[in-house]
């Protein structure tokens, strides 16, 4: 299993750890390309951040405030949030209430199955 890292070589993780979330936004919203797997968020202020679309998995939420955070479109896979604030975090429908639970008393990294709908000839709703 991978530990999770701080990058201090990616200046996105940089800016979400530095807590310049609307400046990542910005970027992100700007085309900015980014690697945030396995990444140490471990007591980090993400309020505010524009999770669609990215692959948070494997990374480390520990005691971080994740308060009103749309993870709905990220990928949690192998996340943990042990401790962490989630008071109207939104995740995303296939993580079960029970997998989440294991995850912020216990540490336990999220297992979940997401189906590519493009396969599956649906859409999300």
């Amino acid at each position: 299993m991978t530990m999770p890292l701080i990058k201090t070589d990616d200046p996105m993780y940089r800016l979400l750890r530095d807590g310049n979330i609307e400046e990542f936004n910005d970027q992100k919203r700007n085309g900015a390309k980014f690697d945030l797997t396995n990444c140490d968020f471990r007591t980090v202020d993400l309020k505010g951040v524009d999770a669609a679309g990215v692959d948070f998995s494997g990374c480390y939420f520990r005691q971080a405030d994740l308060r009103g955070v749309d993870f709905s479109e990220a990928n949690l896979r192998g996340a943990s949030i042990n401790g962490a604030k989630i008071s109207g975090a939104l995740f995303p429908k296939e993580v079960s209430a029970g997998e989440l639970e294991l995850s912020l008393l216990h540490g336990t990294r999220m297992r979940y199955d997401r189906e590519d709908a493009s396969s599956a000839g649906s859409t999300r709703s």
